[in-house]
């Protein structure tokens, strides 16, 4: 593989417009600039999940869904490019599946939390709805992929079940939500 970035520093955003993969040029709040920003961040927020010590399968999950997104990015750069497909979607619900048949089921709201691990699931997975939401709104504008769409809110199932998941390990009980009382 060549050099791709000699230099890190282009010069070419500082009139607020960056560039697509296909050379076009549009505003960095475009919808679709903010699709594939959010999109980077829940990467990195996987990235700092990773670093914590996780559960083997846990760990063999998410690494390919980090490169997973890197194409989604590739992909929402480059229109109207189509990279996330069905069977990958597949695979997180067989994922999803695989872990939920060993919690508990729900019968009521948890509060997001447990050990840092989990909170960090959690808090991936609330970037991930974010990113769910970009895209949408980058739907609503321009011809997107339904798959990447599905992806996403795959996704953000898988992040919740692994934050169970975590904690359950862990042995970290489960908040339930309780309404509060008014005054």
């Amino acid at each position: 593989m060549g050099h791709r970035l000699s230099k890190i520093y282009t010069r070419t955003g500082d009139q607020g417009t960056t560039g697509l993969g296909n050379q076009q040029r549009v505003p960095k709040d475009h919808p679709r600039v903010e699709a594939i920003g959010a999109i980077d961040e829940l990467n990195a927020l996987l990235g700092l999940l990773l670093a914590h010590p996780l559960p083997d399968p846990l760990h063999q999950a998410l690494t390919p869904v980090q490169h997973q997104l890197f194409d989604l990015g590739g992909e929402l750069s480059i229109p109207p490019a189509h990279i996330i497909e069905a069977g990958q979607v597949q695979a997180l619900e067989r994922q999803l599946d695989s872990l939920n048949e060993k919690l508990p089921p729900l019968k009521e709201f948890i509060l997001p939390g447990g050990t840092i691990a989990a909170s960090l699931c959690h808090l991936a997975r609330t970037t991930c709805r974010r990113a769910e939401r970009r895209l949408v709104t980058l739907a609503k504008e321009e011809a997107t992929n339904p798959e990447s769409l599905k992806y996403l809110n795959r996704l953000s199932d898988l992040l919740f079940v692994m934050a169970r998941e975590l904690n359950r390990t862990e042995g970290a009980p489960e908040i339930f939500w309780e309404k509060t009382k008014r005054g």
